[in-house]
């Protein structure tokens, strides 16, 4: 009997999985299909750090059309995203606390706030500081590629607003024991090694300068993860 209800319970899992991953994607499609109404907008604003679309060039036959899509299924995986956490976090929800559910729920719009966060600050600082520097370089005239550029730019983007999320990663970690707010605080000279790798790595160009513009920001959000991983403890100390 214990077996079969454990086999019972497996399986409502799954079926509980399931609908919550159809949910997600269906709300992805449609994310992705509404993209379509202003991707071309958004092509138009990602080759302004260059100085616009008559900068770039596409050499093979489908390379427009590519890029098209590509930019189209990214603004449609952001704008879904807030609703595919939301499915995932039901999933889990039974296994957790009114509290816990609270602040995991509550955590989704600053999650959205810091990607965006993120994204503003590649696209208003971190590119206009990197491409005069990359197309200039050696006094060569450059004509980038369309593909090759927004395959760059939207990876930058991306990662950069993937890597803002840091404080919400570390303060959902405090708040299942993993770290802790002294521990985090000790190890400073160690977030500045990674920092300045994870720089080193998504940073276009390899000049200080421009590492220099993210590890800043890197490093105050690393600080403001200590203070909120202090604010996740003394939460759970109340509750």
């Amino acid at each position: 009997m214990g077996e079969e209800k454990t086999e019972t319970g497996i399986w409502e899992h799954l079926g509980g999985l399931r609908k919550r991953l159809m949910y997600a994607l269906i709300g992805l499609i449609i994310c992705v299909a509404g993209s379509f109404i202003f991707t071309e907008h958004i092509i138009e604003l990602l080759a302004v750090p260059i100085g616009g679309l008559d900068k770039l060039q596409a050499i093979e036959v489908t390379e427009n059309v590519g890029v098209y899509m590509r930019v189209a299924l990214l603004s449609g995986f952001i704008l879904a995203l807030p609703w595919i956490l939301i499915q995932l976090l039901k999933f889990v929800v039974p296994g957790l606390t009114k509290t816990e559910r609270t602040w995991l729920f509550n955590a989704i719009p600053l999650a959205t706030i810091l990607f965006l966060t993120g994204g503003a600050f590649a696209y208003f600082i971190m590119l206009p500081a990197s491409i005069p520097f990359l197309t200039e370089f050696l006094g060569i005239k450059t004509a980038p590629r369309v593909k090759n550029y927004i395959d760059f730019i939207t990876n930058l983007i991306f990662w950069i607003g993937v890597s803002f999320e840091l404080p919400l990663l570390m303060f959902v970690l405090a708040k299942m024991n993993v770290i802790t707010a002294r521990g985090l605080a000790k190890g400073w000279r160690i977030a500045i090694v990674i920092i300045a790798v994870v720089s080193a790595v998504i940073t276009p160009t390899v000049d200080p300068v421009n590492m220099a513009l993210l590890m800043v920001p890197l490093f105050v959000l690393y600080l403001l993860s200590i203070l909120l991983a202090v604010i996740a403890i003394k939460q759970k100390g109340n509750s």
